[in-house]
């Protein structure tokens, strides 16, 4: 059977953030579009749409999917509550994207539990949710069964770490490289309050960053990188920092991690040789940042993960 997906379609919800989910993971999972009652949802883009199936897809989903809807028609109808806090009593996994998580505060979902939505709602979900911990700062969030998202464009991110969760590295990738973004975003919800978009590309550091990535096998002290990007590493600290969200040490760690990744999935190299190629010098130190990042080992990981063939994922069709 494959895992199924139900994407629940609340009042005004957020065209952006419903299709998301259908735009990554169809051709990985059975999709199944749902609302409170079969028919006509509005949206916050003005349009309807129209829901296929109501809240019995609940009942039969591997996982729920919330997407973002208004605030300010908080909280949705009891029916669609129960029938969220009825899927997870029988084990089926919760998600949301943006606003999606006042619908899983209004459960009762998020008691005890971290989570994140948009940073501009943080605070009120926080307020309305005061058993949860809602933290601002994150772009997604894993709390294992249960998984919220930042902003709209967080809910690529959510979706590309379902792939990666579920299927791999190499099939999340295709999906990204499918829907021309990137894989994974280093940094958090910090790098996008203040300003979306720079006023202009002069002074990036996208450009180290870009070196940094291919030089991964190689010491990268923060030093060097600011030394390539012609600046003093105090003013390259702080750029970096405004312009990923984190630290240039916790973004290389990151991109060592992910290609440890890909290389435990395609290869079958020994796990000191994947180690001394992604730049962490021995066996014992990718092991450390390996379980941080994933909580599991390089040899579990590779079991879990690894293709029996190693053949490509094949391409995604167009959708």
């Amino acid at each position: 059977m494959p895992h199924r997906i139900a994407v629940l379609a609340l009042a005004d919800v957020v065209v952006f953030d419903l299709a998301t989910p259908f735009q990554l993971l169809s051709r990985d999972y059975e999709m199944t579009l749902c609302a409170t009652e079969p028919g006509p949802v509005q949206t916050t883009s003005g349009f309807p749409l129209v829901a296929p199936t109501g809240l019995d897809a609940l009942a039969e989903a591997d996982t729920v999917l919330v997407p973002g809807f208004d605030p300010q028609v908080w909280p949705p109808p009891r029916q669609a509550l129960d029938a969220l806090r009825a899927a997870r009593a029988r084990g089926a996994r919760i998600a949301s994207i943006c606003t999606g998580a006042f619908a899983l505060g209004a459960a009762g979902l998020l008691d005890g539990r971290r989570a994140t939505t948009h940073w501009r709602y943080a605070e009120q979900l926080a307020q309305l949710c005061p058993q949860a911990q809602v933290d601002p700062d994150v772009l997604y969030v894993d709390d294992g069964d249960l998984l919220t998202s930042a902003g709209v464009a967080a809910g690529i991110d959510l979706c590309l770490h379902l792939l990666r969760r579920d299927h791999g590295v190499e099939v999340a990738n295709a999906a990204a490289r499918q829907t021309v973004v990137a894989p994974h975003r280093p940094g958090g919800q910090a790098q996008f309050i203040e300003r979306a978009v720079p006023a202009s590309d002069v002074g990036s550091l996208e450009a180290t960053r870009a070196y940094a990535l291919q030089h991964l096998d190689k010491p990268l002290a923060v030093a060097q990188l600011a030394q390539h990007a012609c600046t003093s590493e105090r003013t390259f600290n702080r750029r970096f920092r405004q312009e990923t969200g984190t630290t240039p040490l916790r973004w290389l760690h990151a991109q060592r991690v992910d290609h440890a990744r890909r290389l435990l999935e395609t290869s079958d190299l020994p796990v000191e040789t994947v180690a001394r190629r992604c730049g962490f010098g021995s066996a014992a130190i990718l092991r450390q940042h390996f379980r941080r990042a994933t909580s599991t080992t390089p040899t579990a990981y590779r079991r879990t993960f690894a293709g029996s063939d190693g053949s490509a994922p094949a391409p995604l069709p167009l959708r």
